[in-house]
């Protein structure tokens, strides 16, 4: 009996090992849920915005990094307009594209926020991580806000910090 649960409990712990890394807990459903053809909209005007995130920052020296949970907030300023994310695509330290987490249009509507979410687990993005925004607002309405808010907790300590986009197109 003794053989038989320890059997059992060594299978349970290799699968809990192999299940596979969350990337965002932001769920790509919510992304198809706000789907919007924009195709008649011709009179949008459109910009680009590149947003620093810290996926890792150095700690101590530079062969020491320390994991942090970062959100990309995507909100909406207008309190009057609905505007439009065309893509949010995600690179690493060194400019490689990780991943795209729309490549359709999206609707925020007035005075709306979204976010994406990167795990604390997942640093792949590295210390230089970015994102590129591309989006689409009715002529008068003010841009989009993008900020980068970073954080970790490990006992009593806690760290945090923000990053805001800058319009680049």
């Amino acid at each position: 009996m003794k053989k038989y649960f320890l059997t059992l409990l060594s299978i349970s712990l290799l699968a809990s090992c192999m299940e596979e890394k969350e990337i965002s807990s932001i769920n790509s459903e919510n992304w198809s849920q706000r789907k919007i053809d924009i195709s008649k909209k011709d009179s949008l005007e459109y910009g680009k915005s590149y947003l620093s995130i810290y996926s890792q920052i150095y700690s101590m020296t530079e062969h020491k990094t320390h994991n942090l949970t970062a959100m990309a907030s995507l909100r909406n300023t207008s309190d009057k307009d609905t505007v439009y994310l065309l893509k949010a695509e995600y690179f690493d330290t060194h400019g490689k594209s990780l991943r795209t987490y729309f490549a359709h249009p999206i609707y925020l509507a007035p005075m709306e926020t979204t976010a994406i979410i990167i795990d604390e687990v997942d640093v792949e993005g590295g210390t230089g991580s970015n994102f590129l925004i591309e989006w689409k607002v009715p002529k008068g309405c003010p841009e989009p806000l993008f900020e980068g808010v970073m954080n970790s907790t490990m006992s009593q300590q806690g760290l945090s910090f923000t990053t805001q986009a800058r319009r680049i197109e």
